[in-house]
């Protein structure tokens, strides 16, 4: 019910749709998770995470792991397939790294077990978020992956980027580019670059908190709780330059650019890479910090090539 309302309050008068994505590496688990969900949540699609780069994730034998290991790849998926009652996605790399680059024969095979589309990430697991994403192997991934439609995923921060991307796939996912700029996908839509001042940027975090308050509640815990996933977004909304900043545009996801003031005072806090402007900038929504309170971001997804 909880789901179903959240669902219903996001999607409200918009062509939307909403999935979710589990990672596993067990049969007989993701194959039940995938059916409790199908039958107990509104959801259009579920998809599975098979491009976590992450040790935690890694050493189980799940997220990108399993990669290297096509066999269990391919029952995961029928299995998943098997039990759902909405289409089935597969989200990957391009391998684990330079020596197992398995994309291509990944996306041959798994196209043959029911799913209805794959997402593929243009750089491997070694490599994490260095170097910038090939898409020129994801178009190989492409042609494997025929009749199935595959999209690509990596580097994507502007209009542009999509308008290019898009002759390498049938589609473009995109991730840190949505955490760096949540209104990319207006610019998409609209075909233009947008100027967001930092007041409307405050008025987007002020939002997100609402919401935090709203789902953890607003007595203490749920306040540090939601504080704790507003930095992490913090750690990467920062990177974003305002194109009235900019000199050429557009802003590429991982260039780095030189120390710089903002147009006011709460810009040059937001552009800060420092996570006690961050914290800061918290402080401003959600109240003091209790004593002691640090913060380092979990992901290196943040960090720049």
């Amino acid at each position: 019910k909880q789901w179903y309302q959240r669902r219903v309050a996001i999607t409200a008068g918009k062509n939307m749709h909403v999935g979710v994505q589990i990672c596993g590496s067990h049969v007989v688990r993701t194959t039940k998770a995938v059916e409790l969900i199908s039958s107990e949540c509104d959801v259009d699609f579920i998809d599975l995470n098979v491009g976590c780069p992450i040790d935690l994730v890694f050493n189980k034998g799940a997220g990108s792991a399993l990669m290297d290991k096509s066999r269990r790849l391919e029952g995961i998926l029928r299995g998943m397939v098997n039990v759902s009652s909405v289409p089935i996605t597969l989200k990957m790399r391009i391998g684990t790294s330079e020596k197992k680059l398995s994309g291509i024969s990944l996306a041959g095979t798994m196209k043959n077990t029911g799913i209805s589309l794959i997402t593929v990430h243009g750089r491997t697991r070694q490599q994490r978020y260095t170097k910038l994403a090939d898409w020129d192997y994801i178009s190989q991934c492409r042609e494997a992956a025929q009749p199935l439609p595959l999209f690509g995923n990596g580097d994507i921060l502007s209009f542009a980027d999509y308008n290019n991307n898009l002759k390498y796939a049938d589609g473009c996912m995109i991730g840190r580019g949505a955490l760096i700029k949540p209104w990319i996908f207006k610019e998409i839509k609209d075909q233009q670059h947008m100027d967001i001042s930092s007041s409307e940027r405050m008025d987007i975090l002020r939002r997100f908190c609402t919401y935090g308050l709203e789902h953890w509640g607003s007595d203490a815990l749920g306040v540090e709780k939601t504080r704790s996933y507003l930095l992490e977004w913090l750690s990467f909304l920062y990177r974003y330059i305002p194109v009235g900043v900019l000199e050429v545009l557009p802003q590429r996801i991982n260039q780095r650019p030189p120390y710089y003031h903002g147009r006011d005072d709460v810009e040059t806090l937001m552009c800060s890479p420092n996570c006690r402007d961050w914290i800061r900038l918290t402080e401003q929504l959600l109240g003091k910090v209790p004593d002691g309170f640090n913060f380092v971001p979990k992901h290196q997804a943040n960090a720049y090539a």
